[in-house]
């Protein structure tokens, strides 16, 4: 195991922008305090992509759905998260960002591991809803998959319902469906 080498100061856009690569940890920075997580496991990893997928493939032309992009919530001091999917507009997404501004995020979700889920559940539902994100979803891929979705009402997000199973939600004015269960389905429609 190695020690991560860190600058002796708050993180600037400029710093994380510099910061090398690092494909064993998730790293995210909060108040330019670097914040650092395993990276995620396959089945995660293949929930998240299948999601974002079939959020994509339904939403209108001018909207995009993606994974692991990052999200910056505020430039000082720096925060920058990275969801397990954002959706935003397409010019947005074409214009093939090193990062998304929270002003440009519709929808942000965070699908739960159990290194992250009480950030997930706890400081990201603040972050998110301060940075005035629409809409916000929670993912709990343990059996029976479920998702609590919340909607910014007044600067705070109000839980806007529980599911599991088929789940039929609007993103940006768009209606969308999907089935929570086929997340972890290894044989899924793909």
């Amino acid at each position: 195991m190695s020690v991560l080498e860190w600058p002796h100061h708050l993180l600037t856009l400029d710093d994380w922008a510099n910061l090398p690569e690092n494909p064993k940890v998730r790293i995210e920075v909060v108040e330019g305090v670097p914040s650092v997580s395993p990276r995620p496991m396959w089945f995660h990893l293949r929930s998240v992509t299948r999601l974002a997928f079939l959020l994509d493939e339904q939403l209108c032309p001018e909207m995009s759905a993606g994974a692991e992009a990052e999200l910056l919530l505020c430039e000082t001091p720096l925060t920058i998260r990275v969801p397990d999917v954002v959706v935003t507009s397409a010019e947005v997404a074409e214009a093939n960002p090193a990062r998304i501004a929270a002003a440009d995020a519709a929808l942000v979700i965070e699908v739960l591991s159990p290194g992250t889920k009480h950030v997930d559940e706890g400081a990201k539902l603040f972050e998110y809803a301060d940075a005035g994100i629409e809409q916000y979803w929670i993912v709990d891929l343990d059996p029976p998959v479920s998702m609590i979705a919340y909607r910014l009402i007044d600067g705070d997000y109000e839980n806007f319902g529980e599911y599991s199973g088929s789940v039929e939600l609007e993103v940006a004015g768009v209606p969308v469906k999907f089935d929570l269960n086929s997340l972890i389905d290894p044989r899924a429609q793909r």
